[in-house]
């Protein structure tokens, strides 16, 4: 079978299937293991698809984003053991960015004790960091109708005036080759900016975000770090090449 003729039986079936394993397409195929391999380098390098541990699966940069509701609502328990581990890295009196994401609006609970300062474009937090007691300064800037994200000319005009010891991203797609991505290119802007107003970044996801991209990048891997639940060994040894990795087990 020609190149060509298995690139197009290769995407062929990431379309019936959304993700295939390098066993079947070596079945299918006929081809050698090494051979298949090269074909899904060269299809990731096209943007076709994205490898992961044993196969491919298909991009996500045209998924549309889930709300907020819809977001909250997947792998509550490891999000919250997320947020837990991640909100020990601060230190009392610090001032810190906290994304709109629903992973880091589970770190707020962890809070209340450290006298932080939290500067945040996530509407979905106020209800609880005021509650709280949390001091809080909120950007300006549109509201993202499923997200409760504020982002826009305005929220970045408001985040050039602070400064963070800490910030904490959520992410919808991280890859070693295409970094930290997001479906919403102004979310991404937003996110990149606090990021780089920060003297550390950390980027909180449960693994249904690893191996995944999006359509609009934040950052490459390296500029900040990861905390994650899980994790194969191979993407392991692919990520902690470029950033620090934290898994956080059970």
């Amino acid at each position: 079978m020609l190149t060509t003729e298995r690139h197009n039986l290769i995407l062929s079936m990431l379309t019936q299937k959304q993700a295939i394993k390098i066993q079947e397409i070596v079945e299918a195929t006929s081809a050698s293991e090494s051979t298949i391999r090269r074909d899904l380098t060269e299809l990731e390098n096209l943007g076709k698809l994205v490898r992961i541990f044993g196969g491919a699966t298909v991009p996500s940069r045209y998924a549309n984003e889930p709300s907020v509701i819809v977001k909250s609502s997947k792998n509550t328990q490891e999000k919250v053991q997320l947020a837990k581990y991640a909100a020990s890295f601060i230190q009392n009196g610090q001032c810190i960015f906290l994304d709109a994401g629903t992973t880091i609006n589970h770190m707020i609970p962890f809070l209340h004790e450290k006298n932080v300062i939290v500067v945040t474009n996530g509407l979905t937090h106020m209800d609880l960091l005021n509650e709280l007691g949390i001091q809080t300064y909120m950007t300006g800037g549109f509201m993202k109708r499923l997200t409760g994200a504020l982002v826009g000319s305005q929220a970045i005009q408001s985040l050039e005036s602070y400064r963070f010891d800490l910030c904490f991203l959520g992410v919808n797609g991280i890859h070693a080759t295409h970094g930290y991505t997001t479906p919403d290119p102004e979310e991404a802007a937003i996110k990149k900016l606090a990021s780089s107003h920060a003297q550390k970044t950390y980027v909180v996801a449960d693994h249904t975000k690893v191996n995944t991209v999006s359509f609009a990048k934040i950052m490459d891997i390296h500029d900040a770090e990861l905390i994650v639940n899980e994790m194969d060994n191979e993407t392991f040894e692919s990520l902690i090449k470029l950033t620090d990795v934290k898994v956080v087990s059970p």
